[in-house]
């Protein structure tokens, strides 16, 4: 929001909770949800419009279109996570043409997120620029993340791991070391040592393509998921 004040003459916040891309009816249920919260928060940031719509306004009765996009959406993410890509790109095309902004916004936190709106832009010629903003952390360095708040005291303490693994990788690779399974090696290990954390994935893959690689030259992309008891947290850091 603030960045898009310092761009734009007009700001737009849309706010929706897409049931499209979540794979588990309770995940969907139990995902955060504090619209009043949010308004305000954009009210403080000089957010000129608000759009939060009802589900049946964004898919109403008869809406029967997915907006599948292809080989970045289907590692990490998308291979954890079946069918949740199609629910991303096919609500953001629709939030896109409402809107007609000349600009988006997005964390950098969900790096493959990025990669496929870009795609999905790109290829139905949408002109709407995505531009990503750097993922904000709390100062023990976990990405900010709604659902944060699901995590019990010894979890919150514990998250931070994700961080710690992925800068581990990073000191590695700007050391000279360009295996990319010893970077993956790496972070395993870090995640290792904290009995909370159960890894999903750990990847060290191409930054532009997603496909894992052998050998590390930029641009790529380190990111890992984890889960602490029932909630499953993601992060990542671009070689650039």
């Amino acid at each position: 929001m603030e960045r898009s004040r310092e761009e734009s003459a007009t700001t737009v916040v849309t706010i929706f909770v897409n049931p499209r891309q979540f794979n588990e009816a309770a995940d969907f249920e139990r995902y955060p949800r504090n619209e009043a919260r949010d308004i305000a928060m954009c009210r403080e940031a000089g957010v000129d419009i608000v759009w939060a719509p009802p589900v049946d306004e964004v898919y109403p009765p008869g809406f029967d279109t997915v907006v599948h996009v292809g080989r970045v959406a289907e590692p990490l993410e998308g291979a954890a996570r079946p069918g949740h890509f199609d629910g991303v790109a096919t609500v953001v095309a629709i939030l896109f043409d409402v809107v007609g902004a000349e600009r988006a916004y997005f964390g950098q936190k969900d790096a493959q997120q990025i990669m496929v709106i870009r795609q999905m832009a790109r290829d139905l010629a949408i002109p709407t620029e995505v531009i990503a903003c750097p993922t904000v952390r709390e100062p023990d360095g976990l990405a900010l993340s709604s659902r944060n708040v699901h995590l019990s005291p010894s979890e919150r303490a514990a998250a931070p791991v994700l961080r710690r693994a992925l800068l581990a990788a990073r000191t590695a690779f700007e050391a000279g070391e360009r295996s990319a399974d010893r970077l993956r090696g790496i972070m395993q290990e870090i995640l290792g040592r904290e009995p909370l954390a159960e890894p999903d994935y750990v990847s060290v893959a191409d930054g532009r393509t997603l496909e894992e690689l052998d050998s590390v030259e930029p641009p790529a992309l380190l990111s890992l998921a984890v889960r602490f008891g029932a909630t499953r947290l993601i992060d990542n850091d671009r070689i650039d």
